[in-house]
């Protein structure tokens, strides 16, 4: 074979064989195809897409680029789960201790945030003493015991996706339906799991900014979970606005804690519900995603999903005492109550920017080496459709260094009022079975 007659093959809409993108991939991972040859197949990738097969080969051959965990030694159904990311996604802490307190076993492996807020890892670093690094012995071990585990990866997952997104990175071809899905599905099949549920976000501060290619997105990825016989369903979820209040390490885990506890706002505890729902549903756990709602719903009320993220911590090497005491985490030296200064109903908050402000802050990473700062963030405290006047608190910046009006200013500049009133998005836009 050589590279450039593939190249023109999939330029002339030609599909790609199996053995082809295996030849492809095996030899970029290996260092054996130059990065120029690879980024014009993915260009012209963008241009002619992949068929379904295609899709599922590619995937595939990532998967074969590296290790892939065994968790065949799990007793039960194990489920994952995965958003395509957004502002104040602190999902999986809410979400992991309740499913796991319905007899099903998250086993999860995760990487580092890089953006306006810490990843899931970092989150849970904010409480005192967690421990993300477990031999992967001690990992199953623990998932069979108490039903969860978040670690970073111990593994070589999927080396020619690394190589891929970098280059995609700087090729302009991020944005293209075939290559994102098999990027996310190559590390969701070589984590493991027999269920898995998909959260793909749309809106300003998702990737995906229109609610038609979040469905073909999340229409992709669903197939190519099936043809490895996975049980997966995708919830299509509205980012229009930062979910839930809370942006920024710490305060996202009392949020999550809140959450569990009963408290926690209604969109964000709807969002846990939902997708627990469908695992639970997938996992052949219940038999109706409202049945699911219901029996997840009195794990909240009985405090069984409280316990098991205690438990969870507790495993860890973390401090339990956090659940109830919230002056154990990291706090802010400065906490900033923001009025409006302005009436009417709020029309849009721009969660991206929200999220940059949040970094400015230093809750999150502009590169892979910054350190950041846990104990940092914001608070939105009123949302689209709500109405304000003058004296509304509209949120609150928590923030290890003094801000000026300058700064404050710019954050009441991230909600935009109207003066008619604003019906709001649903949170969930559509299931993709």
């Amino acid at each position: 074979m050589r590279m450039v007659d593939l190249i023109i093959k999939k330029r002339n809409k030609e599909s790609l064989t199996e053995s082809e993108i295996n030849w492809i991939i095996n030899g970029y991972t290996e260092g054996k195809i130059p990065d120029y040859q690879v980024a014009s197949l993915a260009m012209a990738i963008c241009f002619q897409d992949m068929n379904v097969d295609e899709r599922f080969y590619l995937t595939n051959a990532i998967v074969n680029s590296g290790d892939a965990i065994d968790l065949s030694n799990i007793t039960g159904k194990t489920v994952d789960k995965h958003s395509t990311g957004g502002v104040g996604d602190k999902t999986t802490l809410a979400l992991g201790p309740l499913v796991a307190s319905c007899n099903v076993k998250l086993a999860k492996m995760s990487g580092r945030g890089l953006g306006h807020t810490g990843g899931t890892l970092d989150k849970l670093e904010s409480i005192p003493g967690f421990n993300i690094e477990l031999s992967e012995d001690d990992f199953i071990k623990q998932v069979n015991d108490i039903g969860i585990a978040v670690i970073s990866q111990t593994k070589e997952i999927c080396p020619a996706d690394k190589k891929l997104y970098a280059l995609r990175d700087v090729t302009g071809t991020v944005e293209s339906i075939p290559l994102i899905a098999a990027s996310v599905m190559s590390k969701k099949i070589a984590s493991g799991a027999e269920t898995i549920v998909l959260d793909v976000k749309v809106g300003s501060g998702a990737f995906m900014k229109d609610l038609e290619g979040a469905k073909e997105l999340a229409n992709a990825m669903v197939k190519i979970g099936k043809k490895f016989n996975r049980n997966i369903s995708a919830l299509i979820t509205n980012m229009e606005e930062p979910l839930g209040e809370a942006v920024g390490n710490s305060l996202e885990v009392i949020e999550a804690i809140e959450t569990l506890k009963g408290n926690g706002p209604r969109e964000f505890e709807d969002l846990v519900l939902n997708l627990g729902a469908h695992i639970l549903v997938n996992a052949g756990v219940a038999e109706s995603i409202d049945t699911a709602i219901g029996i997840l719903k009195t794990q909240i009320d009985n405090h069984e999903a409280l316990n098991k993220f205690k438990e969870f911590i507790k495993a860890q090497g973390g401090n339990e005492l956090v659940v109830n005491n919230y002056d154990l985490l990291p706090k802010a030296k400065y906490v900033y109550e923001v009025k409006a200064n302005k009436t009417g109903y709020i029309k849009a908050i721009n969660a991206t920017a929200v999220g940059n402000y949040a970094m400015m802050l230093g809750a999150g990473r502009e590169t892979k080496d910054s350190v950041i700062d846990l104990a940092v963030g914001l608070k939105i405290k009123k949302k689209i459709a709500d109405y304000i006047n003058e004296d509304s608190i509209i949120g609150e910046i928590h923030s290890n260094f003094e801000l000026d009006e300058i700064k404050i200013e710019q954050f009441r500049q991230l909600f935009q009022t109207s003066d008619e009133k604003v019906i709001k998005t649903p949170l969930i836009l559509g299931v993709v079975k």
